[in-house]
């Protein structure tokens, strides 16, 4: 009969288990549904949906552990798959999305058909839209079998003990609730921050570790034992090979969902950023032109092509506009292109606040983080703006730090807001009232706010919105305009007085724009301030984005839907 002491280091083993296993678990839920964000462009949604579907296929998976015969050698075959799920479902993703999308062009170019024959209709939509959704199978696999951990180690613990155990679930559930609890703090503190396949990868070997401590204690109680060996080994230089090469491997894969080479790709704290590179030829100057193209999460934040047009329209009516350039905020615009701009109106301080630190980096030092030719690139189409002595950058959360300039009495002579669309949750606060209503308290009186607003084509309820918001926030005169901006299409902006004169009526008193812009002039940029009949037809039913609300988010996010044809 076993001893106290042997129960005591079964119960030990079993439970610490349990409790690393529900921390992989749901390491597994983040790391699906993360990846299943990026690739389908509605992070909030596809994260709740991932984890919905996983609790769901866990149930489902704890009744179906009721047909294992052998829990102990059920468990090691179940950490096996586990495992071998967890470390290579998110490769395998990006491969089926990476076939489906190079399928058409294969099929174009060997029978040589045009451009506009290439085959994406019918069957080759159909594939890539399972493609692209293949992240919820996957989840709902992995649930399946987590599911199952939990009835198989609470029958091993009762076998051993050799009776029913009164508490024995509640031990169970309780190591699993911590199990969890932890695993949350690692992602957050430590996974979030590394690539995906390297926090895969490590993840599973945690399966693995728990699957062999299993087998040393239970040796004699299992079948195959070699095997169960043999099969450990061999997962565990599949593990090695994915941690040392599943980056460069999904990368690859990634970079066939760009229409341009991907040239550098990498994973901060908050985002996914890609550069891609389009080679243009041999200019007139007998140099090499190119196209570098930046995107976050796979959406597009500028083009070298025409970057300078939507850079024009967000800095040039805001200090144009406004009685001294002296004091300028930036919120957003890290990758130092706004305030490129803003520089060339001779400020004495310009403040930047940008919560990605390392994107910051990248585009402050581009040399000590970018390929050679890259950084080189970077470099020329920023101009080295983050280096220069004028500017004070925050690498902080807007939402937070303003109430530090606020209460340091600091007043701005403008204020140009360049942040990511509201396609998330995370970014909906900085396009509320409460936000804009303390931005209202740091512009001077006789200053003005620039704010990017979306697209009023593509986004149109989303982009009146805004305006209707910062109307809400106390700010006297609130205008609209718009141009085309080629690469992300119509694109449009919101300006903003306290007090006095209107933006526009501060424009039309002006014989030029105090700085020359290589794209923009005052005629074109009034004319900006004229939108087609009956744009703001429905702008009483239109809602304003009250902090908690997530108006504009879920504007922004039907219009993304509708534009992708999901509804």
């Amino acid at each position: 009969m076993p001893s106290k002491k042997s129960h005591f280091i079964d119960d030990s083993l079993l439970i610490i288990t349990m409790a690393v296993l529900a921390g992989c678990g749901l390491i597994y839920e983040y790391l699906l549904s993360h990846y299943a964000g990026r690739v389908l462009g509605v992070m909030e949604s596809t994260i709740y949906t991932m984890i919905g579907l996983m609790i769901v296929s866990m149930g489902l998976g704890a009744f179906a552990a009721r047909k294992v015969r052998c829990a102990f050698n059920g468990f090691v075959y179940l950490e096996l798959i586990i495992a071998l799920l967890g470390t290579s479902a998110i490769l395998l993703i990006g491969g089926l999305i990476a076939v489906t999308q190079m399928l058409p062009t294969l099929i174009a170019d060997t029978f040589a058909l045009p451009p506009d024959m290439t085959p994406r209709g019918g069957i080759f939509k159909q594939l890539s839209f399972i493609a692209f959704n293949s992240p919820y199978f996957f989840g709902v696999i992995l649930g399946f079998f987590i599911g199952m951990e939990i009835p198989l180690i609470a029958r091993i613990r009762e076998q051993i003990h050799g009776q029913h155990l009164a508490n024995n679930l509640g031990t169970i559930y309780g190591a699993d609730y911590i199990g969890a609890g932890l695993g949350a703090a690692i992602w957050v503190l430590f996974l979030l921050s590394i690539d995906i396949s390297k926090a895969a990868a490590i993840t599973a070997s945690l399966n693995l570790i728990a699957g062999s401590f299993f087998i040393m204690r239970y040796w004699q109680k299992l079948h195959w034992r070699k095997t169960f060996v043999g099969l450990h080994l061999i997962l565990a230089f599949v593990v090695f090979l994915m941690f040392s090469y599943g980056n460069q491997w999904l990368n690859q894969m990634n970079s066939l969902l760009y229409l341009d080479k991907v040239v550098h790709s990498e994973k901060t704290r908050y985002q996914q950023l890609t550069f891609t590179e389009r080679h243009m030829g041999i200019s007139a100057g007998l140099t090499e032109s190119s196209i570098i193209n930046f995107y976050l999460n796979g959406r597009l934040q500028f083009s070298s092509l025409d970057e300078h047009i939507y850079h024009d329209y967000l800095v040039a009516p805001v200090l144009a506009g406004s009685a001294r350039h002296d004091n300028i905020l930036i919120i957003g615009g890290g990758d130092g292109l706004a305030l490129r701009d803003v520089l060339r109106y001779e400020p004495e301080n310009v403040t930047l606040i940008d919560l990605d630190s390392e994107l910051i980096d990248i585009f402050k030092s581009p040399s000590e983080h970018l390929p050679a030719r890259l950084a080189g690139q970077i470099a020329h189409i920023n101009q080295h703006s983050l280096q220069d002595k004028r500017v004070n950058i925050l690498r902080a959360d807007a939402f937070i730090a303003i109430n530090d300039l606020l209460q340091s009495g600091q007043v701005f002579d403008a204020i140009i807001v360049d942040l990511p669309d509201p396609s998330h949750p995370d970014l909906n606060k900085l396009y509320s009232v409460n936000f804009y209503a303390r931005l209202e308290q740091l512009l001077s009186g006789d200053g003005l706010i620039a704010i990017q607003s979306t697209s009023p084509y593509h986004a149109k309820n989303s982009f009146i919105s805004i305006g209707k918001t910062l109307k809400a926030a106390n700010f006297l005169h609130v205008q609209q305009y718009h141009d085309n901006v080629p690469s992300f299409g119509e694109w449009g902006w919101t300006i903003a007085a306290k007090m006095g004169a209107s933006p526009l009526n501060r424009l039309n008193q002006l014989a030029a724009l105090p700085v020359k812009h290589s794209w923009l002039n005052l005629e074109s940029l009034k004319a900006a301030f004229i939108f087609p009949n009956d744009f703001y037809r429905d702008k009483e039913k239109i809602g304003i984005n009250i902090l908690g609300s997530h108006t504009i988010y879920q504007l922004h996010q039907q219009a993304w839907q509708d534009q992708q044809g999901i509804n």
